[in-house]
């Protein structure tokens, strides 16, 4: 997470702050990652890291807004250079696999781990997630619609059902990375892509293809 520009010494500490702190919650969860863990890490008293946060569940959602802003800035603002429709699902779904793999996520994506642990644990976090998950659903969704409208896709594909079933084939592939040890989890992933792709188009674009 970039400071702003012209940001002020506390601003950038924030902003270091949550970087490390989006990293660590990818491995340990949100959940376990608390102010006494963070302050160890990063060599700063309790009492300092406190002051930026005031409590553990504030910390948590700055963690998921940090992430939410790492992630449209390496996945989503990339897929707006490619061209509307197809290409751009699969630069988004690309982009989305890159980040899972990334060296700033050592634990996967933060978003699926966070949605295993606070799934049924009611608070500002997980209020926060769910918001966030609707709407990168829905930019999955509008990139299928303009597929539609570029004439890649079936007019009477149903956009949502595309976009929770390439949230599936994401779900799918941290399971099978992270837990199951998988060295075919992102060619897995990719075939399960693709084949959604290919059922999607319309019959023209499929003879194109």
């Amino acid at each position: 997470m970039k400071p702003p520009p012209h940001a002020t010494k506390g601003e950038e500490t924030r902003c270091a702050i949550l970087d490390r702190a989006t990293s660590m919650a990818s491995q340990v969860g949100l959940t376990g990652l608390t102010i006494g863990m963070l302050a160890n890490d990063l060599a700063l008293s309790k009492s300092g890291l406190f002051g930026h946060f005031q409590s553990k569940d504030a910390l948590h959602v700055q963690i998921l807004e940090a992430a939410a802003a790492r992630f449209v800035n390496e996945v989503v603002r990339p897929a707006l250079a490619v061209p509307r429709g197809e290409p751009r699902l699969r630069a988004l779904f690309e982009g989305w696999l890159s980040w899972s793999q990334s060296r700033s996520m050592p634990g996967g994506c933060l978003f699926v781990t966070a949605a295993v642990e606070l799934d049924d644990r009611p608070g500002p976090a997980r209020d926060r997630l769910v918001s966030l998950q609707k709407d990168w659903l829905e930019v999955l969704a509008n990139v299928a619609r303009s597929g539609q409208t570029e004439k890649h896709f079936r007019l009477d594909l149903d956009p949502e059902q595309l976009a929770h079933d390439i949230y599936a084939v994401m779900l799918g592939f941290h399971h099978s990375s992270r837990l199951l040890g998988d060295p075919r989890a992102p060619q897995r992933a990719h075939a399960g892509f693709e084949s959604l792709l290919a059922g999607a188009r319309r019959a023209d674009a499929r003879r194109r293809k």
